[in-house]
């Protein structure tokens, strides 16, 4: 029964937004103050995260600190230059994946480091 329901609002949402002039424009406000919510919880999230284990960074050292800064740097480059890379056809997906892919193994190699010497 909640199913149905379920699936009742969300085709009624549909189409509100299709068929009530100015719809669209109404999702793409909605869409984005929930990206921004989203994006703020992903910084509060990683803040806590940083002050939970403020020691363990600082014991890493500078070079594997540095490392595991510019790797989130390079994801974080990476996802705001998505769209324009995508543009560029299969070249520039090719190294939107390279990035992401360098940058994850950065990470890994720091956490490796950190459990065999942390």
């Amino acid at each position: 029964m909640s199913v149905a329901r379920n699936v009742g609002i969300v085709l009624v949402l549909a189409a509100a937004i299709a068929f009530i002039p100015g719809g669209g424009t109404t999702a793409d406000v909605v869409g984005a103050v929930l990206s921004t919510l989203i994006l703020v919880s992903l910084v509060f999230f990683v803040g806590r995260l940083y002050r939970d284990h403020r020691l363990d960074l600082d014991i890493l050292g500078d070079r594997w600190r540095g490392l595991l800064y510019g790797a989130v740097a390079v994801i974080v480059l990476a996802m705001a230059a998505r769209p324009r890379l995508r543009e560029q056809g299969d070249t520039g997906t090719i190294v939107w994946i390279v990035l992401l892919a360098s940058a994850v193994y950065a990470i890994y190699l720091v956490w490796r480091h950190h459990r065999e010497y942390g």
